[in-house]
């Protein structure tokens, strides 16, 4: 067995006698606990609540008999299983901190301490740039406003980059824009705007860097802080849903 599928069941949340005795039972069938101990190493004295747990987190069944034997789901099912009772522990979580720990922090005032960076010039902004097409992985989400087509242009052959290695990348102009929407809409999906006040760019829903100003560049923020990274791109969604949708020629 492949040591990426023992950690993949360990990350899952199997413990490694759990995973043993799984992984035991998916090349053997039915058998029965003494088996089990005797041939992943799991001591008797802890086989039973192994079982028992791997049961009640849905990766075996029983079969009543003396003895009673075991064997194992499907690891499809299995899966499945896990991830509907991780669904139901993650909404209870939510509850708890919902209902009790969050009126704590309200309560105490405690103030977070996000990290925020304040850009200063485009030197410093298409370096920081660079550094968050550098991370992309899977999504690439940038509102490009006239005032920053330099900072645009300084990183494209980069974003070109990113589209051979299959990030998505989503592109929003202003329609006064002197880009060629056609060679933009070869690397990425384009949405065109009669205007906008500002721009930014947000890389895996992780990082956003917001960039303000009408005629020039008045202020320019980084910030890896979830809440504001949030709503910049739950900002750019309502933007690109209402943009015009950009068809080649």
């Amino acid at each position: 067995m492949a040591e990426k599928a023992r950690l993949v069941l360990r990350e899952i949340g199997l413990t490694d006698y759990e995973t043993r005795a799984y992984l035991h039972l998916l090349g053997t069938g039915v058998t029965s606990a003494s088996q089990i101990s005797e041939y992943t190493d799991v001591p008797y004295s802890k086989i039973y609540e192994v079982l028992n747990s791997l049961e009640r987190k849905g990766w075996i069944e029983t079969r009543s008999g003396r003895p009673r034997r075991y064997y194992p789901k499907s690891p499809i099912e299995a899966l499945e299983a896990t991830r509907l009772r991780l669904e139901k522990m993650m909404k209870d979580w939510q509850k708890s901190i919902l209902d009790e720990l969050q009126p704590l922090y309200n309560k105490r005032e405690i103030r977070e301490k996000p990290d925020v960076w304040i850009l200063r010039g485009e030197f410093d902004a298409i370096a920081k740039l660079k550094d968050m097409i550098g991370n992309a992985r899977t999504e690439l989400m940038a509102a490009v406003p006239t005032l920053s087509k330099p900072l645009l242009n300084a990183v494209l052959p980069m974003l070109k980059g990113l589209a051979e290695s299959n990030v998505k990348l989503l592109m929003m102009i202003s329609k006064d824009q002197t880009f060629d929407p056609e060679a933009l809409s070869k690397i990425g999906e384009v949405r065109v705007r009669e205007s906008m006040f500002g721009g930014g760019i947000i890389v895996d829903g992780r990082e956003a860097l917001l960039i303000l100003g009408e005629k020039k560049l008045s202020l320019i923020i980084w910030s890896d802080h979830l809440g504001l990274v949030k709503f910049a791109r739950d900002y750019f969604q309502y933007l690109w849903n209402t943009a015009n949708i950009f068809k080649t020629t």
